[in-house]
């Protein structure tokens, strides 16, 4: 196996085994949780709910009179759950970036040997290339600064 083929070797096990890790039941609960709170009907749904809830205590049963103590204690413990599980997709979503980036770096590392080495064989300069890269670099760095400067300085 040369090196190549073990880079991508490396990739795919990883991929594997984050997708193991995914599969665990409470991260994929963790998710569907996150993604019904992040939705419009998780909205309506607490919009019906909490005019219901001020409708019956006003009007009728009034098993929670005003200032609504129980109401607010169960919307209390409803938003330190749902942050918990909002940080716990995020975690996920970060260790998924981290390991995107890790592919992306292995990636670019592997493109840019195999690009030097045609290069050797083409018999170009590779210092030369390497040295108009870090001046374009430069440059677009000074052109965002320069751009930043600007748009700071009109607002």
């Amino acid at each position: 196996m040369n090196s190549g083929e073990a880079a991508w070797t490396a990739v795919r096990s990883e991929r594997d085994s984050f997708i193991r890790q995914r599969r665990r039941l409470q991260d994929r609960m963790a998710d569907q949780i996150t993604r019904f709170s992040g939705s419009m009907a998780f909205v309506y749904l607490h919009v019906v709910w909490f005019a219901a809830w001020i409708v019956i205590n006003v009007t009728g049963w009034r098993f929670d009179p005003f200032p609504f103590g129980l109401l607010t204690l169960i919307v209390s413990l409803e938003a330190i759950f749902l942050s918990t599980f909002v940080m716990i997709s995020q975690n996920r979503e970060s260790a998924r970036s981290d390991l995107r980036a890790d592919i992306d770096f292995e990636t670019n590392a592997l493109s840019e040997a195999w690009l030097e080495a045609l290069g050797d064989k083409l018999g170009v300069d590779v210092a030369a290339v390497h040295a108009a890269a870090k001046q374009r670099v430069r440059q677009a760095n000074a052109e965002a600064d320069q751009q930043a400067s600007a748009d700071s300085q009109s607002s």
